[in-house]
């Protein structure tokens, strides 16, 4: 009964600030609601750590599967393996510090704001736990009217441009992925992922269905050309939504490759490795020298996730151990540290100065010391620098494209470079170049971090330094069921 707790949880707690009413004071209630969310996804986060440490990495099945009977007349799984366990204890740790990050600068709607981040972490857990085909897509796009809320309501100056950006654009492209699971469906008669895995479609099938699936994957990861609303989505948004946006959302394309691409159109994907290859490489190049020339904080890490997004991508193409477990390694480092670098460029800075401009800081190390350290691990993460988790993702994704197309592999390998150029930039304008100097903000608004910044930073970091020293928790894990996808369904 772990999984239906996991979902259950938060819309319990969506029902108790929806029925909460406090006639002391205004400020006293917006307090209880916040603390209610924080309270409910913390308890979630305890729930997954139980599931996590139960599972059984040995095994190759799904395990806690619960099942629900002509469910609205389909069948309602829900089970997690050894890839998407750790996508859910991924989502469970970043939505309280998406709550908690916009404790002090969201005073008006509160109750709204908090109902939605809980419903965002329901369907985004539901994603991950769902083992039918069609429930995956009615989940993977059920997440975009609260988001197109989140942004529309809590959003900057031109939220509302940047929600139907959203909404509509990665809407549309899922449409394609929606008509390769109809195609499914009517060729096999079942949409259940453990019945599909066992079929064989024939390779001109398989080469539509992976049209259609891959153009909604790449919008949603997104690659070249594809990635307008991204960019739109990620300066407009709050700073809660930018976290969840970059931390998770980012990774619902990742975890449907190894849902629907890998296991059940081998051959596609193997054909069409190179095509991916070369669609990455282009991605990366192009991301970061849209990187190198940005002078807005958000942008550029925004930016940079378009840039990660794509060496995962081209990571788990590589029919490696070594790619897909570096992939997904990454995927889950880029979590942790896009999420603290949004908390430090919207959280810190733009709160307390009013400007996301790279340009209009100088020397903050000599007046923020604490936030400048943990600041700059984060971007060494940023980087890939060694003894971080961005590192090991990293370099076993480059590898395993090394080891699949060597030529493609070192220009890939660039995005190690141009990481470092753009992100050490950012850092060395922003805490060093000489004085303290900020032309736009009186300098005695400019106070250190308080305790609750420095909490989320430090798990954030904490997260990104252990698991870079030791990262045997994820990649033991992965291990065993990364080699069952690849010796059990991709053919040689």
């Amino acid at each position: 009964m772990f999984l239906p707790v996991l979902l259950v949880i938060p819309i319990i707690g969506i029902f108790i600030i929806s029925t909460s009413v406090c006639y002391d004071t205004a400020t006293l209630n917006n307090k209880r609601i916040k603390t209610i969310g924080l309270a409910t996804s913390i308890l979630n986060l305890f729930v997954s750590l139980i599931i996590f440490i139960l599972f059984d990495f040995s095994a190759n099945q799904f395990q806690f599967v619960q099942e629900y009977y002509q469910v609205s007349s389909y069948d309602f799984y829900l089970g997690v393996d050894g890839l998407s366990i750790y996508f859910v204890l991924l989502t469970t740790i970043i939505v309280p510090i998406a709550i908690l990050s916009n404790w002090k600068s969201i005073n008006e709607n509160i109750k709204s704001f908090v109902i939605i981040m809980l419903l965002l972490e329901s369907l985004l857990l539901a994603v991950f736990l769902v083992l039918d085909i069609l429930l995956f897509y009615i989940f993977f796009e059920s997440i975009l009217p609260p988001l197109f809320l989140l942004i529309g309501l809590f959003g900057s100056s031109n939220k509302v441009r940047a929600s139907f950006y959203l909404f509509l654009y990665t809407l549309f492209g899922s449409l394609f992925l929606l008509l390769s699971i109809l195609a499914m469906s009517s060729i096999m008669g079942t949409t259940d992922f453990d019945a599909l895995y066992k079929t064989n479609f024939n390779y001109s099938t398989q080469l539509f269905l992976f049209y259609g699936i891959f153009i909604a994957f790449a919008v949603k990861t997104p690659t070249i050309f594809l990635n307008t609303w991204l960019l739109k989505a990620h300066v407009e948004s709050p700073l809660g939504g930018s976290i969840l946006l970059a931390g998770i959302v980012l990774k619902l394309s990742l975890y449907g490759i190894f849902r629907l691409i890998l296991p059940l159109l081998p051959k596609a994907s193997l054909d069409y490795t190179y095509i991916v290859y070369l669609i990455g490489v282009i991605t990366i190049i192009y991301a970061s020298f849209s990187t190198l020339r940005t002078t807005d904080i958000k942008e550029l890490i925004a930016y940079s996730s378009v840039s990660h997004a794509a060496v995962y991508l081209i990571g788990v193409f590589s029919n490696t151990i070594q790619g897909i477990e570096g992939g997904i390694t990454l995927g889950l480092a880029h979590g942790f540290v896009s999420s603290g670098l949004f908390i430090c460029a919207g959280g810190v800075l733009y709160d307390r100065s009013g400007t996301r401009l790279i340009h209009f800081y100088r020397g903050i190390a000599q007046i923020m010391p604490i936030f400048s350290i943990l600041f700059f691990i984060l971007c060494l993460g940023n980087c890939g620098a060694p003894l971080t988790l961005n590192f090991v993702g990293e370099f076993m994704s480059l590898y395993g494209v090394f080891e699949k197309l060597p030529l493609l592999g070192i220009i890939a390998s660039s995005s190690v470079v141009f990481s470092a150029a753009y992100t050490i930039f950012m850092f060395n304008r922003i805490c060093f170049g000489g004085a303290f100097f900020l032309s736009s903000s009186d300098p005695y608004t400019l106070i250190d971090l308080n305790k609750r910044e420095f909490f989320m930073l430090f798990t954030l970091v904490l997260f990104t330094v252990v698991l870079g020293i030791y990262p045997a928790p994820i990649l033991d894990g992965l291990h065993y069921s990364v080699s069952t996808l690849i010796f059990s369904t991709l053919p040689y």
